[in-house]
C-alpha cells in the first residue's frame, strides 16, 4: 500500500489531502491557516458520495416525447442511465436542430464561475468558448453578487466591472491611516473565507484585527450584530433592512446643515452636489432628509445619525458598503448614497478614508489590488449580441420578445429552446424559485454538466457527469492575491467520466469543430500553455518562474505584487484636470446627467430615498405577523456547492437550514432553538431550524443561502421546500430599470412552528429509470 500528501488549491484554501492507493482518505488545513479548518471537513468524502454522478443521464419524459414547449415536469420524472455516445450524439442533434429551426439567439448559455478555481479547468471559460465555436449563444450580462453596482457606479465613479474592487483602501490603509470605519452592512468574514482563483492562505482576519489594534473605530451598521467580528469591538447600529439610503441622506443632510461638507473637494472633483443637496435639504421637494426624518424610516435613532456624521468629517473615515446592501429593489441607491457622503466628509482622496464597496465580500478584497496578469482561456467573440441582465432569467424563459430597460438600452427577450449549463445552480442564487421552476420548464431542452445529483442535475433533461476540481491538474491565480498555485489532481475521476473540456471536445467533434475548440491540444497541453503564457507575462517584469514540472512539483510561489497605482481618488484630489475619472465629466458625479436622461423614475440622476414594495415599513408589516427575511451567505461552503458535505452539513440543525430569529421574536411565537418552523409569503413556503440570538433586530430574520432546493413535491410549483433555502421566498423583480439586478433582500415572510414536518430530502438520490 503506498501513501502520500497531495497539496491542492480550491475556492476555499489551500488543502494537503491524504492518498492511499490512488483514493483520497483525508483532508487538512494547513497549519499556518486555521482559517481554512472547518471548510477541510469531509471534502475528500465528496469524490465517492452516493450522490456522485458517474454515467449520463436523461429525463424519462423527454427520451420518451423528444423536446417539447409543454407538459415538461423537470425535477418531477426518473432519470434513465444512458450510453456515454448516445449522450453526446443527443447533444449535438439538439443544437444543430435548435440553431437550424430557431436561429444561434435560442441557445443560451448559462454558468456562473466558481465551479473551479483552475485557470483552465474553468466551467464559464470552457462552455463559453464551446459555444462560441459552436455558432454563439444568448449571453447574460453582470453578477447576482454585484449587479446593481456593476452599472451605476461606472456613472458615479467610472471604471469597470470587478477593476473597481482595487480603488477600495487596502486594510493595511485603514490601520496606518484611518480612525473611523462606518461599515453599512458589516464585513463579515465568513464571506472571506473563499476567493476567486483560489487563495494560499486566510489573512483578512488579521488584517481587521490590525485596524483594531491601531484605534480604529468600527461602527455595523446592520441588522445583524456579527456583521463585523467580535474581536473588533465594533459599536452596533441595528438599522431596519434596506434603509441604509436613509440614514446616509440624514447625515448628509446633518453635515450640510452645520456647513462642515468638504466644499474644496465637492467643487473641483465632483459635479451635480447642488442638485443633492436641495435634494437633502427638501428644497427641490419640500421634505428635509433630516435625522429624525431617517429615523422613522431607518429606526436609528437621530442622535446616533447626527454623531455618525459629525463624527466622519472630524477624522479620516471610510463609508464601507457591503455587496449585500445593493442586492435588494433600488439597490442602486446606497452605493450612490454612500460616494455622495464620502465626498462630502473629507476623507476622500485620503489614505484609509473615503469609499469602499465591499470589503472582505471576497478574501482578496482590501488585502491586493491588481491581477498579475495570468493567461486564461480564451473564449473567443460570441457573433450572437443578445444578452440579458444576468438576473432576469425567468423574465426571459416565460417571456419570449418581451422588451425591458436597461442601462440607457432597450433590450428584447429571444426565443430561447435550448439552455446548456455548466457550473453554477440556478436554483441557489435566482429568486422565487417557484416562478424559476414555471420558466425552467419552457425551454425545449436543458443541458447541464454536473458532478452530483445537484437541483439543476435533477431540473435537466441532458445530464453529463464530470470530473471535479480535485481530479483535474490545473493552476490557479488567486483574484487579488499574488499567489501562483498549483492545483494538483489528488486522485482520478470514476472510470469514463470527463472533463469539462474532455466532453466538449466529445461533442465538438460531432459538430465539425473540434479542432477549432481544443486546437490539437489536450488538457495537459492547455494547462502546460497557459503556465507557458503566464511565466512570459511574468518574465517582463523581471520574474523567472520554473518549468511547468516543477511549478507543478512546487508549493507554488509568492510574487511581488504589481506596481500599479490604485489610489485613483488621491490622484483625482491632487489635480483633477492631470488625473480625471472616466465619467463623462471625469469628476465624482453626485448628479449624472447621464442616468436622469434615461428618464427612469425610481432611479433618477442622484441618491433618493424610494420605499420598496416590501419592508418593516410597509402598511402590511404593522400588525406584527411578518418579518423581513434576510438572505445571506453560509459560513460551511461555497455558495451551494458541495451543500451534502461534513463542513455544510456540521453548519445545519437536524439536517435543515437554520433560521436567525431574536430572542424575544422567538418567545412571541412560541419556539426555542433547534424548532422546526415554516416560513411562508404569497410566493412560497419553507422549512427552516430555530436558532435564537440576542445579536439580531426584532422584526428581522436570516436565513443563508445554498441550501438545495428540496421540494416536497418535485416538479411541481408551489411545493414546500423541505431543507431551507430562502429563495423560495424572496423577490424576482429588478432593482431598477437603470440594472436589471436582483432584489433577493427586499422580503416580507410570515412564521409559525412546524411541529411534525417531514424530513428533508435534499441529500437523496432522484429516482432513476
Amino acid at each position: 500500500m503506498s501513501t502520500e500528501v497531495r497539496r491542492t488549491t480550491t475556492h476555499w484554501g489551500t488543502f494537503d489531502v491524504t492518498v492511499r492507493d490512488g483514493r483520497a482518505e483525508s483532508t487538512a488545513a494547513l497549519r499556518d491557516d486555521p482559517f481554512a479548518a472547518p471548510l477541510a471537513i469531509g471534502l475528500h468524502e465528496t469524490l465517492t458520495h452516493p450522490l456522485r454522478i458517474t454515467r449520463p443521464h436523461v429525463r424519462a419524459g423527454w427520451l420518451e416525447h423528444g423536446p417539447r414547449r409543454a407538459r415538461n415536469r423537470r425535477g418531477g420524472e426518473p432519470m434513465v442511465e444512458v450510453e456515454w455516445d448516445r449522450a453526446y450524439d443527443l447533444v449535438a442533434d439538439e443544437l444543430a436542430r435548435v440553431r437550424r429551426d430557431h436561429g444561434d439567439e435560442a441557445v443560451f448559455g448559462g454558468s456562473y464561475g466558481w465551479s473551479s478555481a483552475g485557470r483552465f479547468h474553468h466551467a464559464q471559460s470552457q462552455i463559453h468558448r464551446f459555444l462560441v465555436g459552436d455558432g454563439g449563444y444568448t449571453s447574460s450580462r453582470n453578477s447576482y453578487s454585484v449587479g446593481a453596482q456593476e452599472v451605476v457606479l461606472p456613472h458615479i465613479i467610472g471604471g469597470s466591472g470587478m477593476a473597481m474592487f482595487d480603488w477600495n483602501p487596502t486594510w493595511q490603509q485603514i490601520a496606518e491611516h484611518g480612525e473611523l470605519v462606518i461599515a453599512f452592512g458589516g464585513s463579515p468574514l465568513k464571506n472571506a473565507r473563499v476567493n476567486q482563483g483560489g487563495l494560499r492562505r486566510h489573512r483578512a482576519a488579521e488584517a481587521q484585527q490590525a485596524c483594531a489594534d491601531a484605534g480604529v473605530r468600527f461602527v455595523v451598521v446592520s441588522p445583524l450584530r456579527d456583521d463585523l467580528a467580535p474581536e473588533l469591538d465594533a459599536e452596533w447600529v441595528p438599522i431596519r433592512p434596506g434603509t441604509d439610503t436613509a440614514m446616509m441622506l440624514a447625515m448628509a443632510h446633518h453635515i450640510v446643515r452645520l456647513g462642515l461638507e468638504d466644499r474644496d473637494f465637492l467643487a473641483r472633483c465632483c459635479v451635480g452636489f447642488e442638485q443633492f443637496r436641495a435634494y437633502v435639504t427638501g428644497e427641490s421637494d419640500g421634505l428635509p432628509k433630516s435625522p429624525e426624518w431617517a429615523e422613522r424610516i431607518s429606526g436609528v435613532p437621530a442622535a446616533v445619525i447626527r454623531e455618525l456624521a459629525e463624527a466622519s468629517v472630524r477624522q479620516r473615515t471610510l463609508i464601507s458598503l457591503t455587496w449585500s446592501i445593493q442586492r435588494a429593489q433600488h439597490g442602486e441607491q446606497p452605493y450612490w448614497a454612500g460616494v455622495s457622503l464620502a465626498s462630502m466628509t473629507g476623507s476622500m482622496g485620503h489614505p484609509g478614508g473615503g469609499f469602499a464597496a465591499g470589503l472582505a465580500a471576497t478574501h482578496g478584497i482590501g488585502l491586493h489590488r491588481g491581477s498579475m496578469g495570468a493567461a486564461s482561456l480564451p473564449q473567443g467573440r460570441n457573433p450572437v449580441r443578445t444578452f440579458i441582465p444576468v438576473a432576469r432569467i425567468s423574465d426571459l424563459l416565460l417571456e419570449p420578445g418581451a422588451t425591458i430597460d436597461y442601462d440607457g438600452q432597450r433590450l428584447t427577450y429571444p426565443d430561447v429552446r435550448l439552455v446548456y449549463w455548466a457550473g453554477g445552480n440556478p436554483f441557489h442564487h435566482h429568486q422565487d424559485l417557484n416562478k424559476l421552476l414555471r420558466a425552467w420548464n419552457m425551454p425545449e431542452t436543458v443541458v447541464v454538466h454536473d458532478s452530483w445529483w445537484t437541483p439543476i442535475a435533477r431540473h435537466a433533461d441532458i445530464v453529463i457527469p464530470v470530473a471535479t476540481s480535485l481530479e483535474r491538474d490545473d493552476l490557479a491565480v488567486g483574484n487579488r492575491d499574488n499567489h501562483l498555485l498549483p492545483m494538483r489532481r489528488v486522485q482520478d475521476p470514476p472510470t469514463g467520466v470527463p472533463t469539462d473540456f474532455e466532453a466538449f471536445c466529445a461533442i465538438a467533434r460531432r459538430r465539425g469543430f473540434e479542432a477549432g475548440f481544443d486546437e490539437g491540444l489536450d488538457a495537459e497541453g492547455w494547462v502546460r500553455r497557459l503556465y507557458a503564457e503566464t511565466a512570459a507575462r511574468v518574465a517582463e517584469r523581471g520574474l523567472d518562474l520554473p518549468s511547468y514540472d516543477e511549478f507543478m512539483r512546487s508549493e507554488g510561489f509568492e510574487l511581488p505584487p504589481i506596481d500599479q497605482d490604485h489610489d485613483v481618488f488621491q490622484r483625482l484630489r491632487e489635480d483633477p484636470d492631470r488625473h480625471p475619472l472616466s465619467t463623462p465629466s471625469g469628476r465624482i458625479e453626485i448628479h449624472s446627467d447621464t442616468v436622469a436622461a434615461f428618464g427612469y423614475d425610481e432611479c433618477p440622476g442622484h441618491a433618493v430615498w424610494q420605499e420598496p414594495v416590501e419592508w418593516l415599513g410597509a402598511p402590511v408589516a404593522g400588525d406584527g405577523t411578518w418579518f423581513h427575511l434576510l438572505s445571506h451567505q453560509p459560513r460551511g461552503r461555497l455558495h451551494s456547492q458541495l451543500d451534502f458535505s461534513g463542513a455544510s452539513l456540521a453548519t445545519k440543525t437536524g439536517g435543515r437550514e437554520p433560521v436567525m430569529l431574536n430572542v424575544d421574536d422567538a418567545a412571541r411565537i412560541g419556539v426555542e432553538d433547534g424548532d422546526v418552523v415554516r416560513l411562508w409569503n404569497g410566493r412560497g413556503a419553507c422549512l427552516a431550524a430555530v436558532r435564537t440570538t440576542d445579536g439580531i433586530r426584532t422584526g428581522v430574520v436570516v436565513m443563508a443561502t445554498g441550501g438545495w432546493y428540496d421540494p416536497d413535491r418535485p416538479g411541481e410549483a408551489g411545493s414546500l421546500d423541505l431543507q431551507g433555502n430562502p429563495n423560495v421566498l424572496t423577490l424576482d423583480v429588478p432593482t431598477s430599470r437603470l440594472a436589471q439586478a436582483t432584489s433577493a433582500q427586499t422580503c416580507l415572510v410570515r412564521i409559525a412552528p412546524a411541529p411534525g414536518a417531514p424530513e428533508s430530502r435534499a441529500h437523496q438520490v432522484p429516482a432513476r429509470g
